[in-house]
């Protein structure tokens, strides 16, 4: 951050402290793109992604006051806000997919393949999954999460992480095919 940028980000955070709603609003439209590009890969709708990124930062104003000033800001919002959605989900039970486990397959052609997807199709695609696979999925490829981590967070087996994340794989891998089967007959 440029030096006067940071001062104001820091004057911006001490007023969210201080629970100043101008500074609130302020942190809120300067997160909220990023917060929603998170939010919005959890659930399937924009509503119930705006509903976990407001609960979200309310929980970044509770918590605030721990936020340690020499690190950056970006990496504990996002945190919050993974955590945030992970928790409404395991309030909704929408995650519950027990399956058997099988050998992971990842997408065949990698870079060729996605080098043609645009990231809003790769998203999209990505939203298709089920629930289940794409909590899994999102948590581990994207978030970085271990598989131990996943199934603690949402209350299922090692086992059952693993074998969510290859279906989901399988499915992505799937779907991305037929767009590139559908995009080769088209141009055509």
């Amino acid at each position: 951050m440029e030096h006067d940028a940071l001062i104001r980000f820091r004057q911006i955070i001490e007023g969210c402290r201080r629970k100043d709603r101008l500074s609130q609003n302020e942190l809120y439209k300067m997160y909220y793109a990023y917060g929603m590009s998170i939010c919005i890969r959890y659930v399937n709708n924009e509503t119930e992604a705006t509903s976990i990124l407001n609960e979200g930062f309310l929980k970044v104003f509770q918590h605030l006051k721990k936020f340690d000033d020499n690190r950056a800001f970006k990496p504990w919002f996002r945190k919050i806000i993974v955590n945030t959605a992970i928790n409404h989900l395991n309030r909704n039970k929408k995650y519950r997919s027990t399956l058997a486990m099988d050998a992971v397959n990842n997408l065949s052609s990698g870079e060729d393949v996605l080098s043609k997807i645009s990231y809003k199709e790769l998203l999209s695609m990505v939203r298709s999954l089920s629930h289940g696979y794409r909590t899994v999925f999102n948590m581990y490829v994207i978030d970085g999460f271990k598989h131990h981590e996943i199934a603690k967070q949402l209350g299922i087996t090692v086992g059952t992480s693993k074998s969510n994340l290859s279906r989901a794989r399988e499915n992505l891998r799937s779907i991305v095919l037929e767009k590139m089967k559908n995009t080769i007959i088209n141009d055509e």
